[in-house]
């Protein structure tokens, strides 16, 4: 086992940011972030997501050390979660499901550059993205409205084993465990991941999951 991943956390009151440590130290791969060191993650909780805390968690991102964030939230309907997802958040948890293996889990793909999404809430997501593109809608929002313009119909969309994949990278599953599950070899998988980033000019993983969704390819 390598050096453990130095996490700081952020909360919106002292009872939650005690509680928040209190599980997350629990797992020796994490440590808390030495006095003058850099975060490779940050864990936000907060009770809900709205614009200070979509704020807050730009300024996280925005920091020289650009650590990976983990949102975990006490409320967290799907058009919070697309709006973390947009803002930089690479993990999202409510906050019932943020025991110590899950916000675990969740902390150590993000230091990976993966993104992590409930299942039931990926799923959501995956409804209303196809809701909006068979209604030829797109989004309000700025940045995604722009991509969304210039995505499938310029793209040609994705394959059914990019969905496939994608699907995996966003339950948080790692390289290997994507390949077993769809019987690839991992090298086709990370084959399958940088073609996406390639064509639609995306950062990485967390990025790639976050374009499919707003704009309807998944």
């Amino acid at each position: 086992m390598g050096e453990p991943v130095p996490v700081d956390v952020v909360a919106s009151d002292p009872v939650l940011e005690a509680g928040t440590k209190s599980t997350l130290f629990a797992c020796p791969e994490l440590c808390p972030t030495a006095p003058g060191g850099a975060p490779r993650v940050v864990v936000m909780t907060v009770d809900r997501v709205g614009r200070p805390e979509l704020d807050v968690l730009g300024t996280v991102r925005d920091t020289p050390a650009r650590p990976g964030v983990v949102l975990v939230a006490g409320e967290l309907p799907p058009d919070a979660a697309l709006h973390a997802i947009a803002a930089g958040a690479r993990g999202l948890l409510r906050r019932r499901e943020a025991d110590a293996p899950g916000l675990a889990r969740a902390v150590l793909a993000a230091s990976r550059g993966d993104c992590t999404l409930p299942p039931d809430l990926l799923d959501r997501l995956l409804e209303r993205s196809a809701a909006g593109a068979g209604a030829g809608g797109g989004t309000d929002d700025g940045a995604a409205g722009r991509a969304g313009a210039a995505g499938p119909a310029a793209h040609g969309g994705l394959s059914e084993r990019e969905r496939s994949v994608l699907r995996l990278v966003a339950d948080g599953h790692e390289t290997n465990e994507i390949a077993k599950q769809l019987c690839y070899s991992p090298r086709t998988v990370t084959t399958v991941v940088h073609d996406i980033t390639q064509r639609f000019r995306l950062r990485n993983r967390a990025h790639a999951v976050a374009y499919a969704l707003r704009v309807g390819l998944l």
